[in-house]
């Protein structure tokens, strides 16, 4: 019969809102910096970005979380262990993120942080596209109104996120600042509705013949 979806839901987003506002109590100034405050929070610039990239991070996986459960009358208990898989490493997020905000910079330590982090973006991306895949093929946990072919349409869209975020990550050994620039490209490519926004922009498209 499965389980309902009410508890997962409030958990996940729990543990979102947790993981999400821990983010920006990793960014701070030394004690001293009150002799030169503007330098200070100008130097910790890294810290913005890793909090910038990481938010972002946290924002496409809650999207896509409730993309798939909207979708769901119920879950079963393979799901809620894969689901609590996703929501430990998205709580581990604050840790990489202060690491490669740390070592931002810094030559050989800054490689290391800033591929630990793409490794936990890659594996964030892995059990977010595994929830999808499970969820498209277990027929009896989806809503009677959803068709298989729209839901896999749904899971497609997350897969191209995975592949960036290897590619990032594989930059991000040869080019370490480079590659963290990668994770914010990729992080707002999968957050931000660029093709909804040009339509916007655009305005809708005259009839033809009208």
């Amino acid at each position: 019969m499965g389980l309902p979806l009410t508890r997962l839901e409030a958990f996940s987003d729990g543990v979102f809102s947790i993981a999400i506002t821990l983010l920006v109590l990793e960014i701070a100034v030394p004690l001293a910096a009150e002799r030169d405050l503007v330098g200070a929070l100008a130097g910790a610039w890294p810290s913005y970005l890793a909090y910038v990239i990481s938010f972002l991070t946290i924002g496409w996986v809650w999207i896509g979380h409730a993309a798939i459960t909207s979708q769901m009358a119920r879950a079963d208990g393979l799901f809620l262990r894969l689901n609590l898989l996703l929501l430990l490493v998205v709580a581990f997020l604050p840790f990489p993120t202060r690491l490669m905000a740390d070592y931002f910079g810094k030559s050989d330590p800054e490689r290391v942080a800033v591929v630990f982090y793409g490794l936990a973006l890659v594996t964030i991306a892995s059990l977010l596209v595994g929830l999808w895949r499970y969820a498209r093929r277990s027929h009896e946990l989806l809503r009677s109104e959803v068709s298989v072919e729209e839901l896999s349409t749904l899971a497609a869209k997350a897969t191209p996120g995975l592949i960036l975020l290897l590619l990032a990550t594989a930059v991000g050994v040869v080019v370490p600042t480079l590659g963290a620039l990668c994770f914010l490209a990729v992080s707002a490519y999968l957050v931000i509705p660029f093709r909804e926004i040009w339509g916007a922009i655009r305005g809708p498209r005259p009839s033809d013949g009208r």
